[in-house]
């Protein structure tokens, strides 16, 4: 497998280097997507796609009596949120699990807070993953999307086509799927200059 693949799903030691890298790199975009975010507390929130768990850390620390759970279905990716939120796991803050997008281990309306960074481009058809998110938010609960690609940027077709199973979509294509999936009140914000989506669905 070549090491973009670990884009994808993180495998190996090419995995662990890369996780390490998308907690740098994906920072710029992951700090402007929650600066569009209202914080609350005490919430139950689950990151989606958790990664290297930098995302999970910045949870934790903006919303500080809030309990976070990471998912991601790559064990490399699972280790090293745990790494990286080991002293919140203790504390009970936090609990990383593996586990698919497309039919994850949670009951019916137990989420306050659903978030996705730079992980839908993988997800296996996107209305349904979306349902299955709707699914475990509670009413009224916030779905939040954060892309570094807002689906208009022609350079990111060469990832499209290095990266398997990886698709780019535009907020037009975000927005329809969500509503399909159950959502209103879709709120989108677009960086013009660097392509950069966030994108806050709510659940009815």
């Amino acid at each position: 497998m070549g090491f973009y693949q670990n884009t994808r799903k993180p495998v190996g030691f090419g995995g662990t280097i890369m996780v390490r890298l998308m907690n740098v790199c994906h920072s710029p975009i992951a700090t402007w997507g929650f600066s569009k975010l209202s914080m609350r507390d005490n919430l139950n929130i689950l990151d989606i796609g958790c990664g290297g768990g930098k995302n999970i850390a910045t949870w934790l620390r903006k919303s500080k009596n809030s309990h976070i759970t990471g998912l991601d279905y790559s064990e490399v990716s699972v280790d090293e949120s745990s790494k990286k939120n080991k002293w919140a796991i203790k504390r009970n803050r936090c609990e990383i699990l593996r586990g698919n997008v497309a039919e994850m281990p949670f009951s019916d309306n137990t989420f306050d807070c659903v978030s996705a960074f730079e992980t839908i481009y993988f997800w296996p058809g996107l209305e349904e993953c979306f349902t299955e998110v709707n699914r475990v938010l509670k009413h009224g609960g916030i779905f939040m999307v954060c892309n570094g690609s807002d689906g208009e940027n022609k350079s990111d077709e060469k990832w499209v086509n290095i990266i398997e199973g990886m698709s780019v979509y535009n907020e037009d294509q975000l927005h329809s799927a969500l509503e399909k999936a159950g959502f209103y009140k879709i709120k989108c914000y677009i960086n013009t200059e660097k392509h950069w989506l966030c994108i806050f669905a709510k659940k009815k």
